[in-house]
């Protein structure tokens, strides 16, 4: 939520933050989370790399696990590790490469669109098990 409250500042906002802290204690506020005994896991200042031009790019990880758990769960769904599995994994995505949108092969492979539930059941967010 605090990374969100940074990248929905507007390029023509003025003022721009300048006081890092301060600003995050106010979106923290506003969003009913600030609890002072207790800090935040990830500060803002913990993210030099974000804040040094690294942007959105960061969220391509959360979206890689995205992927990765809905292929785990595919291929728990569709008899685990097998020979036959492998070869469909690796003729329905992994050999296209770039030749094909990203999403295309995805759905190709998987048969539906990404879906959020896997990753949430994988960490155990959700009424499903974890899963590794």
């Amino acid at each position: 939520m605090l990374d969100q409250s940074w990248h929905q500042i507007g390029v023509g906002d003025v003022p721009a933050p300048k006081d890092v802290l301060a600003f995050e204690r106010a979106a923290l506020e506003k969003d009913g989370i600030y609890y002072a005994p207790v800090s935040p896991r990830y500060r803002t200042t913990y993210f030099s790399h974000i804040m040094g031009g690294y942007s959105a790019g960061y969220y391509a990880y959360i979206w890689s696990e995205v992927l990765d758990a809905n292929t785990q769960k595919w291929f728990r769904e569709n008899g685990g590790l097998t020979r036959a599995n492998g070869d469909r994994f690796r003729q329905t995505l992994l050999s296209k490469g770039g030749s094909v949108d990203a999403m295309e092969l995805f759905r190709n492979f998987a048969g539906h669109e990404p879906q959020i539930e896997p990753l949430l059941e994988k960490r155990g967010l959700s009424s499903g098990t974890a899963t590794n």
